[in-house]
C-alpha cells in the first residue's frame, strides 16, 4: 500500500496535512533550530520563533494538522497506518498517576506497564479508536512469544 500525504496550501505560509483517512497518533513538527512543536488536542496551537527569524506553528492535535509551510521544517507526524514499531514509540498517554493526585506526565505506549494499559482500556470509555487499537496490539505483542515476528507482521 502506498501512503499519500495530501498538502493543501493555505494563505501561502500554512498547510494542512491529510492521510487518506488514516488517524493521527502524534502531531509533531521540528523547526530548523531543533525545537519540537507538538499539538496534543484540537485547537492546541503551538508557535515558535526560530533562530532563523521565522515563526513556525502547529495546530489541530489529533484531529487535523495545520502547520507552517516554510519548507525547512521536518514533519514527525505518526498515523495509525504507520508500522506498529513506530506507532508504539510515538503514542503518548497522559496520566495523573494511579490515584489522580500527581502532576500530568506523558508516557510512551511502549514504556507503559501492562497493568496501566489494561486499566486504561477498562476505565477510559472515551479513548480514541486509534489509541484503543494500538493498546490492543501492544498487549498482543507482549503476549506473543516471538515479538520480532509479531512486529514484522504488523508493520
Amino acid at each position: 500500500m502506498v501512503k499519500v500525504i495530501v498538502e493543501s496550501v493555505l494563505l501561502g505560509s500554512e498547510k494542512v496535512l491529510e492521510n487518506n483517512g488514516a488517524k493521527l497518533i502524534r502531531s509533531c513538527l521540528e523547526t530548523p533550530d531543533g525545537t519540537i512543536l507538538q499539538s496534543r488536542s484540537r485547537h492546541d496551537y503551538r508557535q515558535h520563533l526560530d533562530a532563523n527569524g521565522k515563526t513556525y506553528m502547529l495546530d489541530g492535535g489529533l484531529d487535523y494538522v495545520r502547520c507552517s509551510a516554510h519548507g525547512d521544517e521536518i514533519h514527525h507526524c505518526v498515523w495509525d497506518d504507520d508500522p506498529f514499531d513506530k506507532v508504539r514509540e510515538a503514542l503518548e498517554w497522559g496520566s495523573y498517576g494511579p490515584k489522580g493526585d500527581q502532576p500530568l506526565t506523558y508516557k510512551k505506549l511502549c514504556d507503559m506497564s501492562t497493568e496501566h494499559i489494561e486499566a486504561v482500556l477498562k476505565n477510559v470509555s472515551n479513548i480514541l479508536p486509534q489509541f484503543r487499537e494500538a493498546f490492543d496490539l501492544e498487549l498482543k505483542l507482549r503476549e506473543s512469544e516471538d515479538a520480532s515476528s509479531f512486529i514484522a507482521s504488523n508493520n
